[in-house]
Formats: C-alpha cells, structure tokens, sequence
C-alpha cells in the first residue's frame, strides 16, 4: 500500500483486495480530490488498519472510507466497524461489484453505514463524485476535527497524577505525558509559571494550565459534559457501566427523555478490561474500552445527555418525581431512576498498601499502567476474569507476571477460556493458596509480603507492581433508608422483595413489585449493584434494556 505521510490534509482512505481495483478507485479519488485531500490506498483490511493507528497516533484526520465488501482475509463490514473505533465519524462507503440487499442491511446495522455503492462507476463525474461530494461536505461540516494534544506533566509515582492519566485514558481524551523531573517536564513547569511542588499540571490545548485539577475541571476544560441541560427527564440512570450504558441506549431510542450520570467514565469495570472474549458477537474479543465507547456513541446518537465527573450522594421521594442529589447540592427530577452503579474493588487490608496506593500499587489500572510494567516483575491479586485478563495483558511486556489467589486454583471463578490461555502462557504463574499480608517501598512499591495459608510458610519478593482485584463492593452508602438492600449493600429487588406474596413493607401499591423493581416504585436496579445478580458484562446490559421495558410500564400505569 502506499505508506500515509503527513501532509496537514485529511485523508480518503479506500481498501480493495484487487490491484487493479485498487489502482482505478485511488486514481478516480485523486483526480477530483487530491488538491484537498490525501488519497491512501490499501489492498488489504489489515493493512489499511496499520496505516490507520499511524495517523491516528500522528493526529492526522480521515475524512471518508470506501472499502470493498468481499475481501477474502477481512470483509469490508468487518474492516468499517474495525476502522470505526479509530475514526467513528468518518464517513463509510462500501463496495460491491453486484446488488446485494442483505449485505447492504448488514451494513447499516453493524456499522451505520452512509452509503452503498456498485461498481464500476463509469463514468465517475456521475456515478461516484457526487456521493462522495456529499459525503465529503457533511464530514466537513460535522464535529471531526481533534482537539491539539493535552499535556499532563506530573511524577511517576504521584497517586494524583496517576488518577488523571486513568481519567483521561477511559475518557478517550488524547494527551501527552511528561515526567516532572525530566527536561522537557521541567520547561513546560517553567513555561506554566510552576515550580513543580504541586502536580500535576494539565497544559490544555488552548494554553490554560490547570494545577492539581479536579476531574470536573479537567472534564469542563476538555469538553465533555458536566452539567443536565434540563431539570426533569423521563429517565435518569445513575452509573455508565455496561447496565447503565445499556439503559440509555434503549432509553433514549424508545423516546424517553433520559440522562446518564456517571462520576468517572462510561465503561466501569468492564471499561477498564484490556480484552472480553466471551462477549456476544465479538468473536475475536473487544477491549473494554472499545465496548465502552461504542456504547457511549450509540446512546448519545440517539438522543440520551451523558453527563460525566459527577458524584450523586442521595435520592429522594418527591410525590411522584424522584430526585437525584450531586454532591455540590444541585439536583435533577425524572419520573424514573434506574440504579445501574455497579460495584467497586474492596480496599486490601494489607500493611502498606494505602500508603503506596498511585505508587506502585493499584486497584484495576492494568491497561493505564502496562507501559510503564516492561521488563517488571508484576504480581496481580485476584482470581476472576478482570485479574485474568490483566495478567494476559500484561504479560506481554512484563518480565513476569504471578497471579495471587487464596483459592487451591483459578477454576472456580474464572472463565475457562482464560485459565487455559494462562496455563499455556510461559509468564505468568499463578500461587494459590496465597495472600498479600504486605507492601514494602521508599515512595513506590518496591516489595510484597506473601503467605502460603497451607503451609504458614511467609516469603519477601521483589515487585514493581502490584495490581488489585479483589471483591465487589457496592458502595451503596448513599442509599440508605431510601431502597431495600441486603446486608452486603446490594439493591433488593422484585420477586426478592415479596414475602409470603405480600410486597415489602411501606410499598404504596397495589400490585407487587416489577422484576427489576426496587422497594420505592420507579426506582429500578441493573447489573452488578443488583443483589443476586450474574455480575457479567452480557447479563448486566440485558438488565439494562429489561430495565427501560419495566420503566415504560410504570410510566404507562405507575
């Protein structure tokens, strides 16, 4: 293929396994358009995705995709929604030398495709330049172009400035980092006025520095959005995990008028996967923050307001209005909420381990942090799929990678498939019978204390990281005394709630409790925060969408 060189022009890019297809369709496009644009060509999907992360990594924008259906190794459905995760607004065309409805279908169902074309198109000025002239004006026209590249300056083994880079990162906002203590860390300190006592510093692309920012600053200052654009909505889902991601996207295209809040970014847990293979349709596995941000896409397209960096702390009965309370005082009334706040990692009682949480140690973050883990000897505590997937993951750069676990195997919670890819990965060990009883380091983690609970027998090892995955914690605090929840904090909810077939006590209703239901009527619970729950990705989104049918219902005939 002909290697992209950046120009400052965007790029049409086309993909076509036939040279000779190939060649006409490129020199076509150059011909109307190479004065504006850079026409790159490829002959293969996964060569045409090489060129695609280069430019994406450069900042260089691509305008429009043509890619042909019936590639042999990648179809071009299969290349488009690939290439849609890296460029999701650039306009998609695919091509086909005969009619083919189905295809067509399938191409505007998997990947929203803008249009559909036969070829040959002879001659072009009346068969192809006007459908890429019209594509060409609403790409152009559209939100497309990247913001410049934010610059973090901040110290390796800050937990603040560690905090930011994760917020960034599973937020999709692009930026640069800079060690503090390193040259080019050090001028722009000089350059912001800052002496480097207090980090991180957020260099923002129109040059304001932020010091030590909030994730509500950093979200206002990077564009998305923090505040509700009205008072009431039909719906308000509280957490932009897969559940809550889930209920927006059906609420929203079923014409509710819904908002999502979420207090650091859509995805949660799942969003922070470095790779989910068991994942339905997606057989060659998805990053949890790909599935996130389809997700996040698909729901504000249809209408639903995601409103990030924003923390609720009560909920509360107003008549027939629930109201959703964020930690500054402000609020927001629905007639329906839906609880889809998922769980957190349980904090490990360890010695040590608080005091170098951000230096060494932490709780998820692998997919953040796995750059900075090459040639170290990591150890991982956790034995579900999350710990599993990280340690695959990671494993890649790391020089070793153990997996502590205080079970006798991985067999009992974690998935099948990741046990074998970890049994037959020659980096990674797993210790069972094993736990964390300390942390050791001056300033970042340097040692981990572990003990065999089968024989007693305690062991000092070195470590440069130590990543957490343990337990799920509901962190259901907030709603006490408002809905019923069982003594680990998990929401109750329908039939869970019925005793002897009477509803729960204070239920104002005379019909019993929606599936999905909790003990208030239209406050709902989805996913992992539900008590009883699957607590997988696929189970937590069905609730979701289950959850928005039962709203309609209770909306219909409260």
């Amino acid at each position: 293929m002909n290697h992209p060189v950046a120009s400052g022009k965007p790029a049409i890019l086309t993909v076509d396994d036939d040279p000779g297809v190939s060649r006409a369709v490129a020199r076509d496009l150059r011909r109307r358009y190479g004065e504006k644009y850079r026409i790159i060509r490829a002959e293969s999907g996964e060569s045409a995705l090489d060129a695609m992360k280069q430019m994406k990594l450069r900042g260089d924008p691509v305008a429009a995709i043509l890619a042909d259906y019936r590639m042999p190794a990648m179809s071009g459905i299969e290349f488009l929604e690939k290439a849609m995760d890296l460029y999701p607004v650039a306009r998609r065309v695919l091509l086909t030398a005969y009619a083919d409805t189905d295809a067509a279908i399938e191409a505007i169902n998997v990947i929203d495709l803008d249009h559909y074309l036969l070829k040959p198109w002879d001659p072009p000025e009346e068969k192809l330049y006007p459908v890429v002239d019209a594509l060409l004006e609403a790409w152009a026209s559209s939100d497309h172009h990247p913001a410049e590249e934010t610059k973090v300056v901040g110290h390796r083994w800050a937990p603040r400035s560690s905090e930011v880079r994760e917020f960034l990162a599973r937020n999709q906002l692009s930026y640069r980092w800079y060690m503090s203590d390193e040259p080019e860390g050090g001028r722009l300190l000089n350059a912001a006025g800052e002496d480097g006592r207090r980090l991180p510093v957020v260099i923002c692309s129109d040059g304001e520095c932020l010091v030590e920012p909030s994730d509500t600053e950093l979200g206002r200052h990077l564009g998305l959005r923090t505040d509700p654009s009205e008072n009431f909505y039909d719906l308000v889902v509280v957490g932009g995990g897969p559940a809550g991601l889930g209920a927006a996207v059906y609420g929203a295209s079923e014409g509710l008028r819904t908002a999502l809040i979420e207090r650091t970014a859509t995805g949660g847990q799942a969003g922070q996967s470095s790779r989910i293979e068991n994942y339905l349709g997606f057989p060659d596995g998805v990053s949890g923050a790909q599935l996130a941000e389809r997700a996040r896409r698909q729901a504000t397209r249809f209408g639903a307001e995601l409103i990030t960096t924003r923390d609720v702390v009560a909920l509360e009965i107003n008549g027939s209005a629930r109201t959703v309370r964020f930690a500054d005082g402000d609020t927001i009334d629905a007639h329906t909420v839906i609880l889809a706040t998922g769980v957190s990692y349980r904090r490990h009682p360890a010695p040590g381990v608080d005091d170098l949480t951000g230096r060494g140690v932490y709780y998820g973050s692998a997919v953040t942090e796995a750059a900075r883990c090459t040639d170290q000897d990591v150890y991982i505590v956790g034995g579900a799929n999350s710990a599993g997937q990280a340690a695959v993951y990671l494993s890649r750069g790391a020089r070793s990678v153990t997996i502590v676990v205080r079970a006798q195997s991985l067999e009992d919670s974690m998935s099948y498939y990741l046990v074998q890819q970890i049994e037959r990965n020659p980096r990674i060990r797993v210790r069972p019978c094993t736990e964390v009883i300390g942390v050791e380091g001056e300033g970042h983690l340097e040692k981990v204390r572990l003990r065999n609970n089968a024989t007693g027998d305690e062991e000092t090892v070195d470590a440069g990281f130590l990543f957490l995955f343990i337990g799920a914690a509901p962190r259901t605090e907030w709603l006490d005394g408002v809905v019923a929840r069982d003594e680990n904090g998990f929401v109750v909810s329908g039939p869970d709630l019925v005793v002897d077939g009477k509803p729960p006590s204070g239920w104002p209703l005379d019909r019993l409790p929606h599936h999905l239901e909790t003990s208030v009527p239209g406050i709902f619970a989805a996913g992992d925060v539900r008590s009883e729950s699957a607590k997988r990705v696929a189970s937590a989104v069905g609730e979701g969408a289950m959850a928005v049918m039962l709203v309609h219902r209770y909306i219909g005939q409260p």
